[in-house]
């Protein structure tokens, strides 16, 4: 779960647009690996002191996928930092961290449900 939800014209709420822009880019200009490119960075949360940043990341491949993403994220988040830093401009660039984002999967479980309710509910009405 989503630690802060700043109001969305908040400082915080326009610094984790920049990060999430920032940090995409990045990875797309600066990560040989193909797997981490096809992941999708959905969310920065960026806490009210502006020190703390969560990414949430996605993968068209599922969890397992996304989950590999993130630990290889995690890992590259230093030089990832120095990187930013060139690019925002803020005092401090806002320590990073990437997890799972489940809300992709869990919104593609919803449509599934919802689909078969569907069918089953129009096998009924035909009957």
């Amino acid at each position: 779960m989503r630690r802060h939800a700043p109001k969305s014209g908040s400082r915080a709420a326009r610094v984790g647009a920049l990060v999430l822009r920032e940090a995409a880019q990045w990875v797309l200009t600066e990560i040989d690996e193909g797997q981490v490119r096809l992941a999708a960075l959905t969310e920065a949360d960026v806490s009210p002191d502006l020190k703390q940043a969560r990414i949430y990341v996605t993968h068209y491949q599922g969890e397992a996928a996304a989950r590999a993403a993130v630990v290889q994220l995690n890992a590259v988040v230093p030089r990832m930092r120095r990187g930013l830093a060139s690019r925002l401009r803020l005092r401090v660039v806002p320590n990073l961290v990437f997890a799972y984002d489940p809300s992709v999967d869990q919104g593609a479980r919803i449509d599934a449900l919802l689909d078969r309710a569907r069918r089953e509910r129009g096998e009924e009405g035909d009957g």
